[in-house]
């Protein structure tokens, strides 16, 4: 048999009778097309592993007879300016979400193709935006607390328990796990944390397009170089936190105006 036609057959799902069949072929491509298919093999079952592990806490629940749990995320407390984007999202029981993570761990070409998808097979997805003018008014702990309530009592399926990455709540006839770093330790909370930042990431990048003088699209708010550079030559846009510093030092001396509202409750599933 050519080489090419066992690299075609590797590359998809060879017989056992083949594998044995290779591993007896003398010739030195041979061996490398089959060490590399096998590390391959090896590298799918570790994700395989790790995303069992990552259902770890939905999967005790299921076994309790909760069928539906929630997980729940948000993106965008730090920055000084754009949205902070909450979610929560129910998975079903069987998942093929490979690479899901902490959307900080996740590439940003993974993290595209993860959001979509999770929305293919996720059971439900809520989807909070709250703007500037919120954050200001309740600040970002208490907004961030509202935002979760609001994705989790708004899902299209209604939960029967919810994860969050460290923010506890309570919410009446919803029990609430609060999760330290669960947006790694939870599959739930990862997949909230990967539609929270993409759909942030992608707001971000809209309102680049309307004030390019901030580079929105590269730093997405964040405290960067470039960005207080860019506050210290053109000042804040509507876009920009005024209860963050050094915003909010600024302000009683150059406030243009109030912030943006954009408070949205999305249901995307």
């Amino acid at each position: 048999m050519k080489i090419e036609e066992i690299r075609t057959i590797l590359a998809g799902s060879p017989s056992e009778e083949a594998l044995a069949l290779f591993r007896a072929d003398p010739r030195k491509g041979v061996q490398k097309l089959l060490a590399a298919y096998e590390k391959r093999q090896a590298a799918a079952r570790a994700e395989t592993a790790r995303l069992e592990r990552l259902m770890a806490p939905e999967r005790a629940f299921w076994e309790k007879g909760v069928e539906y749990v929630a997980g729940c995320d948000e993106a965008g407390r730090g920055p000084l300016a754009g949205p902070l984007v909450t979610a929560a999202v129910i998975l079903p029981h069987t998942i093929d979400l490979p690479g899901l993570n902490d959307s900080k761990q996740v590439t940003p070409r993974r993290r595209e193709a993860l959001y979509d998808e999770i929305r293919a097979q996720a059971v439900a997805i809520t989807v909070s935006i709250l703007g500037p003018r919120e954050i200001d008014e309740m600040n970002i702990y208490q907004a961030a607390r509202y935002a979760m309530t609001q994705c989790l009592t708004h899902l299209s399926t209604r939960p029967g328990q919810a994860l969050t990455d460290a923010m506890p709540l309570d919410l009446p006839g919803l029990p609430v796990l609060d999760m330290v770093r669960g947006d790694s330790r939870s599959a739930a909370i990862a997949a909230a944390s990967i539609i929270a930042k993409v759909t942030r990431d992608r707001i971000m990048t809209e309102l680049d397009g309307k004030y390019p003088q901030y580079g929105f699209a590269g730093h997405k708010g964040y405290g960067s170089q470039l960005h207080m550079q860019a506050l210290a030559q053109y000042g804040p846009s509507p876009w920009h936190r005024r209860s963050y510093e050094p915003l909010k030092s600024q302000a009683a001396h150059d406030d243009p105006g109030p912030a943006v509202s954009e408070d949205q409750l999305l249901t995307l599933k």
